[in-house]
């Protein structure tokens, strides 16, 4: 999926809602836990509610990785069953050196056929750049998580070369700038937690043609609003992604309809931010 098309999709459905389906057997509802093929029925469940209101679907690849073989099959089967008008993302958070990266992209754009991955750019470019290689795929970089721990490297200041010795950049601000010279906006995302409305504005500031994949809306306490104020671009430009919100809203079997209650809700305050930004 290209990124006319991914736009146009999101101005179709009034919603830049991505649900992410990180699906924990241990938090299924009771009817289903210790079931075959549980994980893939209670997905495929979350889907058919949810699939009117959302534009993508993001798979926490952890979640099925930890199953072994039966976990990579509810996956592979969970993508295929997700239609190709919505964005599939493999929330993998990949990274490594060159050859290894290559056989990173074969898993998530070949054998099981994502139309993104999440990657870590601490190792630089050729460790990225097998992913970018990929057309019509797209190459999602962290660049300011939502996590406490962020503080510790992304949130650390670092002079500016050349300017006035009092001036500094984050080291966020470094890698964005960095990252998005060996790319465009038609194939690498970044990732920008929403529990920093304050620097999603800035970021934007500095990026902004790109798409910004959004989570930390829901559970860890970030606003839409606010988001949607700081982040958005004139492609609307960004996916906000909520997953337990959503997925867990009931734990018995009217699950699929109070997971459909709360996504109504969410994408109906969207399609008034999407308002917003047309009649601006």
């Amino acid at each position: 999926m290209n990124r006319i098309q991914l736009a146009k999709h999101i101005q179709e459905k009034n919603s830049y809602l991505c649900v992410g389906l990180d699906t924990n057997p241990d938090l299924l509802p009771y009817h289903l836990k210790g079931k075959k093929d549980a994980v893939f029925e209670f997905n495929k469940a979350i889907i058919d509610a949810t699939l009117p209101l959302c534009v993508s679907y993001k798979i926490n690849t952890a979640f099925y990785e930890s199953r072994g073989t039966e976990g990579w099959d509810d996956m592979a089967r969970t993508v295929d069953y997700i239609p190709a008008t919505h964005f599939k993302i493999a929330d993998a958070k990949r990274g490594d050196i060159g050859n290894t990266s290559s056989q990173y992209a074969k898993a998530f754009f070949e054998t099981i056929p994502f139309d993104a991955v999440t990657v870590a750019p601490y190792m630089g470019e050729d460790s990225i750049r097998p992913f970018l290689e990929y057309d019509d795929k797209w190459t999602i970089v962290l660049g300011l998580t939502s996590n406490k721990g962020s503080i510790d490297f992304q949130q650390q200041l670092l002079a500016t070369h050349g300017a006035h010795p009092s001036q500094f950049d984050f080291l966020y601000e470094r890698v964005i700038k960095k990252v998005c010279s060996w790319g465009s906006p038609d194939n690498l995302m970044l990732v920008i937690g929403a529990t920093k409305p304050g620097e999603i504005k800035k970021i934007r500031a500095l990026v902004p043609d790109y798409f910004f994949l959004v989570p930390g809306v829901g559970f860890q306490g970030g606003s839409l609003e606010q988001v949607s104020e700081h982040g958005k671009n004139d492609q609307t430009g960004i996916l906000i992604n909520v997953s337990r919100a959503i997925i867990y809203a009931s734990h018995l079997e009217n699950f699929a309809d109070e997971a459909k209650i709360i996504a109504s809700q969410y994408q109906y305050e969207m399609s008034t931010f999407l308002g917003k930004n047309i009649n601006s």
